[in-house]
């Protein structure tokens, strides 16, 4: 099925505040703008180059917005297209402290304030259960990226940290994947919210100036869908992936705080998030080389940044005047993000099982119909199964006596028979080569012409000239084998032979040459 190209949609939200700035922060009538207005530092002077206005353009901006508004807008169209075979990823970026483990997770003691995940798998399970023509099977995956180091949030080992250090990243023809993380096969709903719940437990979490329960890693919520007709009996299914992606917060150490483990943890934070604005930058660039190996969760989101993906992110945004700086950063993002051309296409994959099922079926099908044909035309001892080797031996005597000329022609049955009749010619031939090498060897000796030692032996013999062609009396009686050299035939004038010829015989007639 051919690809659908279409651009990354970038949202942006606002975490509520009675502070809101709007003297500099200003959304558009349209819900599409977002102009930042700073005052001029009269300080710098009347010749000043620094920047103090910005317009950005995002698809749609969520203020003072449900986790039920955010969720229809975000993320339920990338769910139901999921559900056709397209992959999707939704993606939360912003500071810390913006609420973006609010937007992709929620909270669990409020049923209304939970996030896009939860929200998801209950769009996942009710589409499937009005969907009597495919079957679908659900599988999830929790993967977290805690200081450059892959941990599995669903690891059944007793220490979860210690099954991360088995896991690396890998990439083949089929997309990008983690080997070593545990996929789980979730068959309900309630299933599924078990699972995000128990990962949950499991997240890093710390503490700082801006944020009590800050994340201290960035995690991908992965829902494997792998769809089957009901319908059909073909062996094509296809498979796709939603990843719901929590980035950890983008961290400024001054206005944090941040010390010791939480300071260690900020600096590889800021690391990676810069390595993913550098790809963002080459992707939007559309440069020959994308840098998507410098960190592993750009390496881990290749599939939804670059490649065959509906891609959605969601920016998060502290719209305080104290953090303006933050804001204009993440706004920056946004746009470089928007920027980002991709294409989705349905992923189909062949069930070999089920392959090999049909092609079965459509020979016995196939061959009932010739049974049929030769039926009507009364051609009732034809076979069409592969022939056994007393059938075999007879259209090898068969061709044997067509050589010899015993036998005026061979009836033509089928094609497998025409096939087995040019094996059996090929098997004599070569059979037949095989002998007359043997008769060769056994009368003459074979030299090889790279053999330089057996050459100059002949040649010592006067069986060879210069140019290793045989020359004399190699069998006793007359030159039986072998080539006379060119310079060892005698040079005759032509014109005198003829001339010869006129006074005497013709020598062109047998009887001169008997003379």
């Amino acid at each position: 099925m051919g690809g659908e190209s279409s651009d990354v949609r970038v949202f942006v939200r606002f975490r509520p505040t009675a502070h809101f700035a709007e003297e500099i922060i200003r959304p558009g009538e349209d819900s599409k703008t977002i102009d930042i207005l700073l005052k001029k530092d009269e300080k710098l002077g009347v010749v000043n180059n620094k920047r103090y206005d910005w317009s950005f353009q995002v698809d749609g901006i969520l203020q003072n917005a449900s986790q039920e508004a955010v969720y229809d807008s975000v993320a339920r169209s990338v769910v139901s297209r999921a559900l056709q075979g397209y992959n999707g990823t939704i993606m939360c970026y912003g500071q810390t402290g913006a609420g973006k483990t609010h937007t992709i997770t929620g909270t669990t003691e409020n049923y209304k304030q939970r996030g896009i995940i939860p929200r998801a798998l209950q769009q996942v399970y009710r589409e499937i259960e009005e969907q009597s023509d495919s079957s679908v099977t659900v599988r999830i995956s929790y993967l977290e990226i805690y200081n450059e180091t892959l941990f599995d949030l669903l690891s059944t080992l007793p220490d979860v940290h210690v099954s991360g250090a088995q896991m690396s990243i890998i990439d083949d023809v089929q997309g990008v994947f983690v080997k070593g993380l545990s996929v789980h096969h979730a068959a309900s709903e309630e299933h599924g919210l078990n699972l995000l719940f128990e990962g949950e437990t499991n997240r890093i979490i710390g503490s700082h100036i801006l944020n009590k329960t800050s994340s201290r890693s960035h995690c991908i919520f992965t829902i494997h869908l792998e769809s089957h007709s009901r319908i059909l009996s073909n062996a094509k299914y296809t498979v796709s992936k939603i990843n719901l992606v929590d980035l950890a917060g983008s961290e400024r150490l001054g206005k944090t705080g941040s010390e010791g483990q939480v300071l260690r943890e900020a600096t590889y934070i800021n690391k990676s998030l810069s390595f993913l604005e550098q790809v963002i930058i080459a992707l939007a660039d559309q440069r020959d080389h994308v840098p998507f190996r410098q960190s592993k969760l750009t390496y881990a989101l290749k599939d939804s940044l670059g490649g065959n993906c509906n891609t959605v992110l969601v920016a998060n945004v502290y719209g305080e005047a104290a953090q303006i700086d933050e804001t204009l950063s993440t706004l920056r993002f946004a746009s470089r993000m928007k920027c980002i051309p991709a294409a989705s296409a349905v992923i189909e994959r062949y069930d070999p099982v089920r392959m090999t099922k049909n092609l079965q079926r459509e020979i016995d099908h196939l061959r009932r119909e010739l049974s049929l044909r030769d039926s009507l035309a009364k051609h009732a001892h034809v076979t069409y199964e592969p022939f056994s080797a007393n059938q075999i031996a007879e259209i090898n005597s068969q061709v044997q006596r067509y050589l010899d000329g015993t036998l005026e022609e061979i009836d033509i049955i089928n094609l497998r028979q025409i096939q087995e009749i040019f094996s059996q010619f090929k098997l004599i031939v070569s059979r037949q080569e095989r002998e007359v090498e043997a008769r060769l060897r056994q009368k003459y000796t074979l030299i090889d012409k790279s053999d330089y030692a057996a050459i100059s032996a002949v040649q010592k013999a006067g069986l060879a000239d210069v140019e290793i062609q045989l020359v004399g009396d190699v069998d006793g009686s007359s030159f039986g084998v072998g080539i006379a050299a060119l310079s060892a035939k005698p040079s005759r004038n032509l014109s005198a032979r003829k001339s010869k010829g006129r006074k005497g015989k013709d020598l062109s007639s047998p009887t001169s040459r008997r003379g």
